[in-house]
């Protein structure tokens, strides 16, 4: 959020919970934008350095919109994700 506080402070933003959720879709689009240049299906240069920089703003905007809209999301990963890691009985 420090990181989103500078980065709306520079750019005049006002952000809210709509702003948060359609912040990620773009960042989203962009990852989606490197991944075809990277497997030749749209034009341009692929670049893997790119690729992981648009993957680091989806997962930095997505900690945000789980901030701005109260979700415990290390409580969803545990409940969700890792719950398959223990022992099924």
């Amino acid at each position: 959020m420090r990181i989103s506080d500078i980065y709306a402070r520079e750019h005049s933003i006002n952000r809210d919970r709509d702003w948060a959720l359609l912040k990620l879709q773009e960042e989203l689009g962009e990852l989606t934008q490197e991944h075809l240049r990277l497997t030749s299906r749209a034009r341009g240069v692929p670049n893997t350095q790119l690729q992981a920089d648009e993957a680091a703003d989806v997962l930095g905007m997505l900690l945000i919109y789980c901030t701005m809209n109260n979700i415990d999301i290390e409580d969803a990963m545990q409940r969700k994700w890792l719950n398959w890691l223990k022992p099924q009985t």
